[in-house]
């Protein structure tokens, strides 16, 4: 048997999706900037897939913009944002926790001349709209701040933060990767102008994304080409992929209350069986402002990586941190930035549960987990016994 737990990392495909795409691979082959036929099928199957990824967040079929993935839909929005305001200032500001993609293209927009400021959050991972508020200047042309992380699950204040960048005339980008999907989202009401999603993360197929801008938004392209996507995203569209993100999303929209709420049930099993039954362990994240299909922890006394691969043993696959950090020894920056030690981040344990996942999986993970903790704590020579 082997029970999934690492959906932050990487979530399987629905079946309904795979069957939606069957058709792109060898029946509807034309490509959507072609007059004949089956160029106008692929044209409709884009912007239907465009609409339903566009009612999922509540905006318009015409501010979808399809990418690679979020990767992709970050760095197109924050470079693209920066180079075409950069008349009007040169400063960016960003939270402590964002991912490695914002994080990696800021330090590179920092290289051209741009000025980025990073917000600490507090042991939960929260950011206080006053402390982004308090580094605004009038040279600050960019906030970026992630809906809520994929490491420790804490969702972010967004509403507050896009009323105040509104009333400023900054532009907010916001990373919804982790959040779209397992909880509503309302770009409109939120306030946001550029909001990144990944396929992966809902269910559809991995190669695939989305970038929200909001109508008004300009931005520079980031690479040229043919002019698809509204010249932002040049190259001929992956129409399969986009057809299967298009269904996934169809399909989130209309369970992701039930979906939400299993994998709510779920995780609240996971921490309080953990924190229960467990002696040094602890919670990453905010208690009850967090995604509901993540549960993260760290241990005391020994590492991560022990602790995957000893659950690896036994049939369980989980996660300690994120995906785009592991290729490093380097500790989580995220733990970091949340007030661990770098011994204490490396003990951390990531469980995140998809909308298949079973009370039985969790409670065999609950069975599991304390014997491995017990057996590698026995090893350390760190832990006394206490």
């Amino acid at each position: 048997m082997r029970i999934y737990m690492d959906n932050a990392s990487s979530a399987p495909v629905d079946k309904r999706v795979i069957e939606a795409m069957f058709p792109y691979f060898d029946t509807h082959v034309g490509n959507p900037t072609s007059l004949h036929s089956s160029g106008i099928d692929a044209r409709r199957a884009l912007e239907n897939a465009r609409e339903s990824v566009a009612s999922l967040i509540k905006a318009q079929s015409k501010e979808i913009i399809f990418t690679s993935g979020g990767t992709e839909s970050n760095n197109i929005a924050l470079r693209g944002a920066a180079q075409r305001k950069k008349k009007k200032g040169n400063h960016i500001i960003i939270t402590a926790i964002e991912h490695m993609s914002v994080v990696n293209t800021c330090k590179d927009l920092q290289r051209e001349g741009f000025e980025v400021t990073t917000v600490p959050v507090d042991k939960y991972g929260l950011v206080d709209q006053a402390r982004i508020e308090a580094e605004i200047t009038n040279r600050t042309i960019i906030i970026s701040c992630q809906y809520a992380n994929s490491e420790i699950g804490t969702i972010q204040p967004i509403a507050q933060i896009g009323a105040m960048t509104r009333e400023q005339d900054i532009i907010f980008h916001v990373d919804a990767v982790a959040a779209a999907g397992k909880i509503h989202i309302d770009v409109q009401q939120d306030n946001i102008d550029l909001l990144s999603i990944s396929s992966n993360d809902l269910y559809g197929p991995r190669g695939v994304g989305a970038l929200y801008v909001r109508s008004g938004i300009l931005l520079r392209p980031v690479m040229t080409g043919g002019g698809q996507e509204r010249g932002l995203r040049s190259g001929s569209e992956n129409i399969p992929a986009i057809v299967g993100m298009g269904k996934a999303c169809e399909i989130i929209k209309e369970e992701i209350k039930s979906d939400s709420g299993r994998m709510e049930s779920l995780q609240e099993r996971l921490i309080e069986g953990v924190l229960g039954n467990m002696q040094h362990a602890y919670l990453t994240g905010h208690r009850t402002r967090r995604l509901p299909h993540i549960a993260s922890y760290r241990f005391s006394f020994i590492e991560g990586e022990s602790i995957i691969l000893s659950l690896n043993d036994l049939g369980i696959e989980a996660s300690t941190g994120s995906a785009c950090s592991v290729k490093t020894l380097e500790p989580s920056h995220v733990l970091i930035a949340i007030g661990l030690r770098p011994e204490e981040a490396h003990g951390s344990l990531l469980l995140s549960l998809n909308r298949w996942n079973t009370e039985k999986e969790v409670d065999y993970v609950l069975e599991s987990l304390p014997l491995v903790v017990d057996r590698l704590r026995a090893l350390s020579p760190l832990y006394n016994g206490d």
